[in-house]
Order: structure tokens, then sequence, then C-alpha cells
């Protein structure tokens, strides 16, 4: 089924599960907070209204300072990872791609690896380490586009993956080479390559948001582009639209906002292949309707995975990395056994 836009239903149920999945992570955890009162609480904090609140002080501070933060930043990355995977997969008309498909990932990885080992033992390593992922991941693209770009633009595509690839290749060996050498700071590593919000503070939301929130615009406003482009380079060009600049604009834009919501999350595979997917099967395969309700349901999705992380093994917590792996291992076989209908 193709459609012009997204039927409001299909929207509705979108933002009904943000919406619940949001109330579930405020709700969820030692401390039990029912949703009357998180709406109460939330009516207490604006302005004339005149609400009080009926949660005590320990209860606001759980909710708003450590809760909320952590709610928000996940689904601020879970829908920009979701709604990037989405828009990879129409540039590069390829239903397996996702957001770190051109290095993103590795560079990231590098940059934070980099981070906490030189300054393990400095001030002001929390700050360093979410910068050097987003430098990082940003390099790791700029020569993955330089590269590609040696092969002509008749092989655009195909060479933007194959260098994505190299260039992924040559970031991890070096970070495993960084490891190898500072074996003490192994366990940092891997906790950040594994992904979490355990630490989240409202300066993440801060610094992730307006890349977030850019990009997804810019995202959106291209649904019915990644359609055409759906098409191929040829058809589309004979539509009017100039192939190379569009895809370098939404491949940067992606990008961006990939690299913001990894610095501050860590890796977390999967959400750019499990949500646009599910869109997908349940709703259209035209980007007109998966781009924008990848964005919602990818927010959502995410929020509820990490409500399961810091659940699952109570009082510990599992990494948001594993539980997305749990649910996308199984899913990648999925798709991998209907893509040929996908395409």
């Amino acid at each position: 089924m193709a459609v012009d836009s997204v039927r409001p239903a299909w929207g509705l149920a979108a933002a009904g599960f943000l919406v619940g999945a949001l109330v579930v992570g405020l709700a969820v955890g030692p401390v039990g907070i029912g949703a009357g009162a998180i709406v109460e609480s939330a009516l207490a904090h604006v302005p004339l209204l005149h609400v009080r609140s009926p949660l005590d002080g320990v209860q606001e501070a759980v909710l708003w300072q450590l809760r909320a933060p952590r709610v928000v930043l996940a689904a601020l990355v879970g829908g920009m990872l979701a709604v990037a995977g989405s828009a990879y997969q129409g540039v590069f008309r390829n239903p397996l791609a996702d957001p770190y498909l051109l290095g993103v990932a590795a560079g990231a990885g590098l940059g934070a690896t980099l981070a906490i080992v030189y300054a393990a033992a400095g001030a002001g390593t929390e700050a360093l380490v979410p910068l050097a992922a987003f430098v990082g991941a940003i390099a790791s693209v700029v020569v993955t586009y330089a590269l590609g770009r040696t092969a002509g633009a008749a092989r655009a595509t195909g060479a933007l993956v194959l260098a994505g690839v190299t260039v992924a290749t040559f970031m991890t060996a070096a970070q495993t080479f960084v490891q190898q050498q500072h074996a003490e700071v192994l366990q940092n590593v891997y906790a950040w390559l594994l992904g979490g919000f355990a630490t989240s503070s409202w300066g993440d939301v801060a610094v992730a948001a307006p890349y977030v929130a850019v990009s997804s615009v810019v995202l959106v406003l291209h649904r019915r582009v990644l359609d055409v482009l759906s098409l191929g380079d040829d058809e589309a060009a004979s539509l009017g639209i100039d192939v190379a600049r569009t895809r370098l604009v939404i491949v940067v834009v992606a990008t961006l906002g990939t690299a913001a919501a990894v610095a501050v999350s860590g890796l977390i595979a999967f959400v750019g292949i499990i949500v646009p997917h599910t869109i997908r099967l349940l709703v259209s395969t035209s980007y007109r309707a998966v781009v924008p309700l990848s964005l919602v349901a990818g927010a959502g999705f995410l929020v509820l995975a990490d409500v399961l992380a810091r659940t699952a093994l109570s009082p510990a917590e599992l990494p948001i990395g594993v539980v997305t792996a749990f649910f996308g291992a199984p899913f990648f076989a999925v798709v991998l056994r209907t893509s040929r209908t996908m395409r």
C-alpha cells in the first residue's frame, strides 16, 4: 500500500504509542509514581495554574532530575536513529541500510575510546567523551564521502557504501589497538560502546536536541524526494531532481543528527532497522509515511527499551545496546527474508 501522506489513524496511533511510552518511562522504577501524579506534578510547574503537586521532595527529585531527562533523551535518540535509518534506506535504495552505514559508529567509538583512555585521570572527562565521539563520527563520514567521490558520480551510491565499510574497518582496528594498549580502562570503553542513559542529564538533552530537531525536520521535509530517489538515479534526474546534491544533503543531515545522538548515548544498534521496517510491514512502503512515523515510533521504542534495560535485572542495569540487539537480531532475519518484497 502506498499513500500520499500519513493517514490520521496511523498518526494518532504513533502519537499514542509515544505518549504511552513516555508515561511508562516516567512512572516505572524503584520509586513508583502514578500517571495521575505525574500529570499533576507537571501542571504544578506551569505558572498561573496554581496546581499543587501530590509528590514529596524525594519523588519530585526522582521524577524531574533523574527520570525525566533520561526518558526525554531516550526519545530524542530513538527518534533520530529511526528517522535516519529510514532516510539512509531511501537514499541508498537498500532496505538493510542503517544510520551507521558510513562509519558513524566506528568513528564515534574511536573518538570516545581516545577520550576515555587519555583523559581518564583528568577533570571534565564526562563532557569530553561526547564531544570526542561527535568529532570522531563526523570525521569518519567526511573521510568516507571523500573516498567514495573518487569512484566517480556514476557509481556514487555503491562507492559510498564500500568506502563506509573501509573506513569503519580502519577505525575499528585503530580503536582495538588503543584498547589493547590500555586494558585498565576496557570496562569504561565497553560500557560506553554498549550504550545507555544511566548518567543522562538535562545538559545532555540540551546538547542533542538542536541537532535532532533540525535533522528530523529536514528529513521529514524530504520524504517525498526519498520516494522519487527509490525509483533510481536516472528516473529521479528525469523528474528534475539534482540527485547528487539531494543525496549529499540527506546524508549530511542524517549523519549530523546520528552523530549527536550517538555522542550522548553510546552505540545503540538496530533501532534504524527495526522501526522503519515495522512501519513498512504495518502501514506503507512509501517514505511519505515511513519517515514521519519512524520518527515518532522510534522515540517510543527506545524509551520502552530503556525501561526494560533498567528494570530487567534491577537494581543492576543492562546496557541498552544489549536490549535492542536482543530484539534486533531476530528482526534482522525477518528483514532479510522480506527485503525482496520490500524493494
